[in-house]
């Protein structure tokens, strides 16, 4: 009787829906609501077993940990970093304009339930410092008008 459906950010650009469903959801009403995404312009993309993440998030935030970790430990600076994501890849973003969408508080809430990141001599605990170095400093991303970029 339970079923997750999950939104990105901006979904009116980014027009997924996650539709996640565990062992004793019926098919019937994961079809439905595969069909209420569908009749509400969102492209329904189906999980067939749980995960903690979804689909979007398990590839993102490892992705996103991977830039943090390359600014905390002073391997280029975060245009750098975009730069080099988007021309390799040909992507719209990089990893921190993404992070500033995302919001530095909720990178920071999901870097902290590492506890290495405790730690500030570890990776984790440096990313940990930077962003709570941003957040107390009230530049949390795009709601705020500031993140690592300016908006």
């Amino acid at each position: 009787k339970y079923l997750a459906l999950h939104f990105a950010n901006e979904i009116w650009r980014n027009n997924t829906a996650e539709v996640m469903g565990h062992p004793e959801t019926s098919k019937e009403g994961f079809d439905e609501v595969v069909t209420f995404a569908q009749a509400i312009s969102m492209i329904p993309l189906e999980l067939h077993k749980e995960q903690p993440g979804y689909i979007l998030n398990s590839l993102l935030v490892p992705f996103l940990s991977a830039a943090e970790e390359l600014l905390a430990t002073g391997v280029a600076d975060c245009e750098t970093i975009d730069k080099t994501w988007m021309l390799a890849t040909g992507a719209p973003l990089g990893p921190f304009r993404i992070l500033d969408i995302v919001g530095l508080t909720t990178a920071y809430n999901i870097g902290i339930m590492d506890p290495r990141s405790k730690d500030p001599g570890t990776v984790q605990g440096k990313v940990a410092a930077l962003l709570k170095g941003y957040i107390d400093e009230g530049k949390t991303g795009v709601n705020a008008g500031e993140g690592f970029y300016k908006y």
